[in-house]
């Protein structure tokens, strides 16, 4: 887990929204959460949000190469399709792939994040069985304030930001919110000798992005706003061409949305919206037409929900709509659409010490109507000491290339399922923080390339086989010592395809981290530890990807009221280890930075 502060608040009183799609403590929260908050991202001193998030607990990351390149984030052993990514409420993934593109999200835009553990089909659909990451941009509060920042380092990279923030603060409120960011580096090369697309030279990005938001008041109770963040990169790969143009991919990322939240009833609140993501990928081979690959994914979304408040207790009932559609330019063509009917209700009710919530979702598409359910208990046994459990049953939708892709896809492929069982421990007395959680997730249908394709004459396809066990227990913790505060976690976990008895690929069966913080007056620092055990680069087990431990050092000196300086060292022993075979991994890198103001 990424270092928090020594001036941090307790756990207890995070507001969480991902969970149960309304703003709740984490301590009326069964689900497992956790939240990155804005000072942990300023002070991490980290590249990408890839690199952001392979530092929490639960979370396991493979890439192929640099920051620019493609990532996978696995989520308690669940495959990277497996979870869904949200910004500011709105789904983003290629609809052929089921990821989401990591590499261009913004990391300069990003205020907070929001990590739910486990199941979350109920509250979000398909694809929600290992979890869930919304990701929340800057919003605009109180008098204007400016931020900005610049650093420099290792690969020539260059990052700078600004934005600036503030409400009208009249009777009728102008909250807005504007930043815009750029980054750019000569990166390191993507393969490494041995891999049959590898080529020596340096595989850089250059990444442009902005977002914003607005919003107005119109009468207590009533507020209407729009959202939008846009991201374009441009990142370069190794494809074993080795000649003068550079072969690179140009993504685009882009989430818009408009809202309307009004208290229709004292007890009786709704949020209405409409947004669209798109991402779209061209690739560049060479200059002539015929190296030139363009698959654009566009996802419109319906959402009305509607929170009433019973008492103490809270009932939820929600409509979603999605529509996908997949437009490439280059063969083989897949122009393609569907759209996705939800509706869902959910009860959270509190009596004392008993917390209780419950949930269930119809889900009806081209792969026909999903059912999904959720029940969680949590007791306080003391005011610091929790204990909850919880079942739940999930799914993924096949993916565009699994059901359409020429020579590959299959029609008649049917979503994977997830019927999750997990039990909880939680002790937070202010000082010390203590997690336990312990999951046990079976999937069935699980969707594999099979060679050859049964009973299709296909040399190979997706199809419907295999079935998988996610099963772990997660602990972590964290104490504050004076002007230090020690924060550790590992994953034990067993992610096994049980149609084959082997390990799911790139996934460990332990890994951790161990930091220790330091902050007083204007001065913060600490150390970091990260780990992981062996894997295995492929379904079969017989490619090996060693176990390894990094080292990091940070630090912050805040020397005037508005203007701090940072610099991260990450890797200090440079390290060689491998997050997919054949493919670079970062070595010893540092960055420094400056920034002005602080929101």
């Amino acid at each position: 887990m990424a270092a928090p502060y020594a001036n941090a608040k307790p756990f207890a009183d995070t507001i969480q929204i991902t969970a149960s799609r309304i703003p709740a403590a984490s301590s009326d929260t069964i689900s497992d959460t956790l939240t990155i908050g804005a000072e942990q991202i300023a002070q991490s001193g980290a590249g990408n949000i890839v690199d952001l998030l392979q530092r929490q607990r639960g979370i396991e990351i493979a890439r192929n190469g640099g920051a620019g390149t493609t990532s996978s984030v696995f989520i308690r052993g669940a495959n990277g399709n497996q979870s869904i990514v949200l910004v500011d409420g709105v789904r983003i993934a290629s609809s052929t792939t089921g990821t989401a593109n990591w590499s261009a999200i913004p990391l300069t835009a990003i205020d907070h994040i929001e990590i739910v553990y486990g199941p979350l089909s109920t509250m979000y659909g398909a694809d929600a069985i290992g979890g869930v990451i919304q990701i929340f941009t800057r919003k605009g509060d109180g008098a204007p304030a400016l931020t900005a920042f610049a650093g420099y380092g290792s690969d020539n990279t260059r990052a700078a930001d600004i934005a600036i923030s503030g409400s009208s603060g009249s009777e009728h409120p102008l909250r807005y919110a504007l930043s815009a960011g750029k980054e750019q580096s000569d990166g390191y090369s993507a393969t490494r000798d041995g891999q049959f697309s590898y080529n020596p030279d340096r595989d850089g990005y250059d990444k442009q992005s902005v977002a914003a938001q607005v919003s107005l008041q119109l009468a207590a109770g009533h507020e209407i706003g729009a959202l939008l963040v846009h991201s374009k990169m441009e990142a370069q790969y190794d494809n074993g061409v080795k000649i003068a143009y550079d072969t690179h991919n140009q993504q685009q990322l882009q989430t818009t949305a408009v809202y309307t939240r009004n208290q229709i009833l004292p007890n009786w609140s709704s949020l209405l919206q409409v947004a669209q993501a798109r991402d779209e990928l061209g690739s560049y081979t060479n200059t002539s037409a015929d190296g030139i690959s363009q698959l654009d994914t566009r996802q419109t979304s319906y959402s009305w929900q509607n929170d009433v408040r019973i008492g103490d207790d809270t009932l939820q009932l929600l409509y979603d709509r999605r529509e996908e559609e997949v437009i490439s330019s280059s063969t083989p063509v897949l122009n393609r659409s569907r759209s996705t009917n939800a509706y869902a209700a959910s009860y959270h009710a509190q009596r004392g010490e008993h917390l209780i919530e419950t949930s269930i979702r119809r889900d009806n598409s081209i792969y026909g109507a999903q059912n999904t359910g959720a029940a969680g208990y949590a007791y306080r046994i003391t005011p610091a000491l929790r204990a909850s459990a919880s079942i739940g049953t999930s799914f993924r939708a096949p993916t565009y290339n699994e059901l359409y892709y020429p020579g590959f896809g299959l029609p008649s492929n049917r979503p994977e399922h997830g019927r999750n069982r997990e039990l909880g421990l939680r002790y937070d007395d202010g000082l010390t923080l203590l997690n336990a959680s312990y999951y046990h997730n079976r999937l069935t249908d699980l969707l594999v390339t099979s060679t050859p394709c049964p009973g299709t004459g296909k040399s190979s396809c997706a199809y419907n086989v295999n079935h998988a066990l996610l099963q772990g227990l997660t602990l972590s913790g964290s104490r504050k010592l004076g002007h230090f505060r020690l924060n550790a976690s590992v994953d034990l976990q067993d992610p096994v395809d049980e149609t084959t008895d082997k390990r799911l690929a790139r996934r460990a069966q332990r890994h951790g981290s161990l930091a220790l913080d330091y902050s007083a007056g204007a001065l913060s620092g600490g150390v970091e530890l990260q780990a992981s055990g062996e894997r295995f680069d492929d379904a079969a087990n017989k490619n090996r990807l060693g176990g390894y431990a990094l080292l990091n050092l940070y630090a912050s000196w805040r020397f005037t009221q508005d203007w701090s300086a940072l610099v991260r060292w990450n890797n200090v022993a440079n390290k060689q280890y491998d997050l997919a075979r054949y493919y670079n991994t970062p070595g010893s890198k540092v960055f420094a930075g400056l920034r002005y103001g602080y929101k």
